[in-house]
């Protein structure tokens, strides 16, 4: 770019248009109005003001999600950046790649205690990827240039980019770098070629086989590599919750979700298999159950991550590789096709019955007869009338194990959910930069009662940027998750569990301008859906009252093994 004198707030608004960005979600204040200026002069990308800044982050997570694009949030110093937390933090558990810009208070005014100030860089270091403090103008567009590269490679992020507001006012030559080279942050992209050779042999040396795979394989667009791995070499296949959508969950080589909430086929197969291939994920708590339960089988595992940090943390592992997981796969998939050893069909064979035996056991069924409306048939419904291209997004309890269990994700990056950090109020929000992303498409809220009050003040988003976003309701009128915890483990002391004082949902959906349906009646869910998504140009609020006593099934209590599940 041709050198010009540009001010702080302008290089910050060039440096986003030199990035590519096409919306931002964020909320103005004193700090940051410099930079609020300038986007009102520019039309290169878009601003969507949200009603609080943690929505601000959800959603510009949710847009990074959905598109595998660095999504981009602004707020002002002191509160707004202390309400971003939680949205960064949430983000970062699930490594979402993502630029938080947060105003700061006057450089000279720092430590101060000023009017609005907290220590954001203090704040955020333990949730953050990385973050920087800009006390220098010149500093700036360099600084940016690798929050947007820190946040996109290796492991994405997100990148807090802290700025006093006397830097956005302040001037100098504007030089945005074409590219950027840290000598303290070179991640790795390309498996060791021993040790994916030393896996492949392995993989067919295997009798009782598994692949697991996680949300990196989603993040590192690698689901079509996996999917054509399992079905080159017929194995089955599981997913943890961020990983679903990674491999296409009406194949028949997929067993399902795995974990606390996971199927008996996946959860059965992951704990007696003989060799465990885990691509993208990480042997979470809510996964593998109790790791010495876990270990009490013998099991050799292949572990591939592109986070050399994820690599035997909480399993030892016997082959780790460390890379980008789709420059794996697409390597394990020639040495495959590339040479003449092929897995013992005979003991794969005996492998699948034994697995179907599993299956038999139908661990998902439910009263189809009850007189209410099971929340699972709701998921089912909005499914079936989806056609399973709808993307979907949750907030966190029941509702949200309800839709990873019953709606098939066949496709990468459409469920959209907080795993990690199991963040409430994330769904609504989520959906909202769902649906700037892709503005043509089905973007379904999936819910509960509790949760989407949590920011239910984005429904005056949703109005004023025209978002036909369909909220999914699934009201029994509970905490309910908290419920199910408190009857299984607390000898059903309910406390604090019951909503006692809910609003008439409708009516506060039709008070924003939207529309607002309740529905009683199993009868009525199918039609209520159709309904909704013929609305293309509403959003549509669908309060479903659903039976206040069903329960998530398989459940493996905190602190047992993956073969101890509770299932009725």
């Amino acid at each position: 770019m041709a050198e010009t004198e540009l001010t702080g707030a302008e290089i910050v608004v060039r440096c986003l248009q030199a990035e590519g960005v096409k919306h931002v979600f964020g909320y103005p204040g004193g700090a940051v109005l410099n930079i609020y200026d300038e986007i009102y002069k520019q039309e290169h990308f878009e601003h969507i003001l949200v009603r609080h800044e943690q929505a601000a982050v959800h959603a510009a997570d949710a847009y990074a999600r959905s598109t595998g694009q660095v999504g981009v949030a602004l707020v002002t110093s002191g509160p707004g950046a202390t309400n971003a937390v939680t949205g960064i933090a949430t983000a970062y558990m699930d490594s979402i790649p993502m630029v938080v810009i947060t105003g700061q208070v006057p450089t000279a005014a720092i430590g101060m205690d000023a009017f609005q100030e907290v220590d954001t860089i203090g704040i955020t270091r333990p949730c953050v990827k990385h973050n920087f403090l800009v006390k220098d103008v010149r500093e700036l567009a360099d600084t940016i240039k690798k929050a947007f590269y820190i946040a996109a490679t290796g492991r994405p992020g997100p990148v807090v980019v802290d700025i006093p507001k006397d830097v956005t006012q302040h001037a100098c030559v504007f030089q945005y770098p074409d590219q950027i080279s840290m000598r303290s942050y070179n991640p790795t992209s390309k498996g060791h070629g021993g040790q994916i050779k030393r896996a492949v042999q392995m993989l067919m040396e295997a009798k009782r086989p598994v692949i697991y795979t996680g949300g990196g394989v989603v993040l590192g667009d690698a689901a079509e590599q996996v999917t054509a791995l399992g079905r080159l070499l017929g194995f089955p296949v599981t997913s943890t919750l961020m990983g679903l959508g990674g491999y296409p969950a009406p194949d028949p080589l997929f067993l399902g979700m795995l974990g606390m909430h996971g199927t008996i086929e996946a959860n059965m197969a992951m704990q007696h298999c003989d060799v465990l291939l885990a691509v993208g994920a990480r042997f979470d708590d809510r996964v593998i159950g109790n790791p010495k339960h876990f270990g009490s089988e013998a099991r050799r595992i292949i572990h591939i991550d592109v986070d050399p940090s994820s690599i035997s943390k909480r399993v030892k592992v016997d082959v780790p590789i460390v890379g980008d997981v789709s420059k794996v796969m697409e390597e394990f998939i020639r040495l495959i096709q590339g040479g003449g050893d092929k897995p013992d069909q005979a003991a794969l064979k005996a492998w699948w019955a034994q697995i179907e035996l599993w299956r038999s056991q139908d661990c998902l069924k439910y009263d189809r007869a009850s007189a209410v409306i099971k929340p699972q048939y709701v998921v089912e419904k909005l499914y079936e009338v989806t056609g399973g291209n709808a993307f979907v997004t949750s907030d966190v309890g029941q509702h949200q194990m309800w839709a990873a269990q019953y709606y098939k994700f066949d496709k990468p990056r459409r469920w959209i959910n907080s795993g990690g950090l199991g963040t409430m109020g994330f769904g609504l929000p989520a959906a909202m930069g769902v649906q700037m992303a892709h503005p043509d498409a089905m973007v379904a809220c999936v819910t509960g009662e509790g949760s989407i009050q949590m920011n239910i003040q984005e429904l005056a988003t949703c109005t004023q940027s025209k978002l036909p976003i369909k909220i999914i309701l699934l009201n029994n009128g509970y905490l309910g998750m908290v419920r199910q915890w408190q009857e299984f483990f607390y000898e059903e002391r309910y406390a604090e569990s019951y909503m006692t004082s809910l609003p008439d949902f409708v009516k506060l959906a039709e008070s924003y301008g939207h529309v607002g349906m309740r529905i009683e009646k199993p009868a009525d869910v199918e039609g209520a859906l159709k309904e909704a998504f013929a609305l293309k140009d509403r959003l549509v609020f669908l309060d479903f009252l659903t039976d206040p006593r069903e329960n998530v099934y398989p459940m493996i209590p905190a602190g047992k093994g993956l073969s101890e599940m509770i299932l009725v």
